[in-house]
């Protein structure tokens, strides 16, 4: 029994030491462990309680919304940038109805000074039936201009425009409708074309044209001749004769008197200011929808006596678009390929006086209509020494 006695003796005095040591440190952890360990178990109830706290007060949608919104994929723009305001759509093909596309297209700045670097251009809307014959020639005319023009092309809705990608017209059909000569139809597609022009922050300026019009300058010329103008070019004059005063119906007051009836040409340039009273306009629509119609042509007096109204200060009373009415009739002549010449062109340049800016001039037309399919390859043909392109 002594010598196990002592067995046991001699192990305790040789390894039982560090035995004891380890059996300790494994049954009673230090006190400063038991702190941190409760310290975290009391942070990690803490959030839970206010994560539960949150989705029930806030929404579990509206947390994830605003988690999503702080993050945007490499070389995505956010949704509250500028460029969704200063770039324009990059497809004219929208859904909006006429309805939200005037309400959107209302919108404008109350500070005057842009902060990008706006470069204004010149809207040109062609309101047609179909085709554009006279391409060529434009084409022609808008080269190397790029970035100082838009275009829009408002046809009928059954219409489908080929174009190739590398011209100016592709892509630049709007959505449209079915209008009528003479009825307000017609004036909506004009509003309609206006509208999709605002919608390009960078458009100043805005050009109605047809299919059978033509530039009687080179796009420099017409430019400057936009830019530099005080005045905007819509035609609005009091016509005492039946085709004028004769068509106003006093159910127009008390909006429009009788005073304020105006007559004009269908073709204009408007500015942007103008262009937006035109698409936010409530208060003489519906007179005019209403009172004004054949034998009331409303192209004719809706836009020139509305701004008449609103804008006379203005207005330059004149239009920019030359026709031919020696002919008579309830259109205006149309030229042909037999017609075109250098002799035609000298007498639409130099054969009248206007005033610009409140000076006499000479140049009083940019534009000249109406010009048949047929007379595309004359007019190329003379465009580089008549036109200036």
């Amino acid at each position: 029994m002594q010598t196990r006695s002592g067995s046991v003796g001699s192990l305790e005095e040789g390894k039982e030491p560090v035995f004891t040591t380890r059996t300790a440190q494994f049954k009673t952890p230090p006190f400063r462990v038991l702190q941190l360990f409760g310290l975290y178990l009391a942070i990690c109830i803490a959030f839970s309680i206010i994560s539960v706290y949150t989705i029930q007060h806030f929404g579990i949608y509206s947390v994830i919304t605003t988690v999503k919104s702080n993050f945007v994929t490499c070389g995505e723009e956010p949704d509250d940038s500028l460029d969704r305001w200063r770039k324009p759509p990059s497809d004219l093909l929208h859904s909006m109805s006429d309805k939200e596309l005037f309400w959107r297209a209302s919108f404008a700045p109350r500070i005057n000074k842009y902060p990008f670097l706006r470069v204004p251009k010149i809207a040109f809307m062609f309101l047609t039936k179909g085709p554009l014959p006279l391409s060529p020639l434009w084409e022609r005319f808008f080269r190397g201009h790029e970035g100082l023009f838009s275009v829009y092309i408002h046809s009928l809705p059954s219409f489908k425009a080929e174009f190739p990608p590398s011209s100016m017209f592709y892509g630049r059909h709007i959505p449209s409708q079915v209008s009528e000569w003479g009825k307000m139809s017609m004036c909506d597609a004009e509003r309609r074309l206006i509208a999709n022009a605002l919608l390009d922050i960078s458009n100043e300026w805005f050009i109605l044209l047809s299919e059978s019009c033509i530039p009687l300058y080179n796009f420099s010329v017409i430019y400057h001749y936009i830019k530099k103008s005080k005045y905007s070019f819509i035609d609005s004059f009091d016509d005492p004769r039946p085709v004028g005063r004769g068509r106003y119906n006093e159910s127009m007051a008390p909006e429009v008197a009788l005073a304020q009836w105006r007559k004009g040409s269908q073709w204009f340039e408007i500015n942007r200011r103008l262009a937006i009273n035109i698409v936010e306009d409530i208060k003489y629509y519906p007179k005019f929808k209403r009172f004004c119609r054949p034998e009331c042509y409303v192209d004719e007096h809706y836009f020139p006596t509305m701004l008449a109204i609103q804008a006379s200060n203005q207005l330059a009373n004149r239009s920019i678009t030359w026709v031919d009415w020696s002919r008579g009739g309830a259109h205006p002549a149309t030229f042909g390929s037999a017609d075109i010449s250098e002799e035609l062109f000298i007498r639409i340049h130099e054969g009248n006086e206007c005033r610009y800016n409140k000076q006499p001039s000479s140049i009083c037309f940019l534009f000249a209509r109406k010009f048949a399919p047929s007379a595309l390859e004359p007019l190329l043909e003379i465009a580089p020494k008549v036109f200036g392109f």
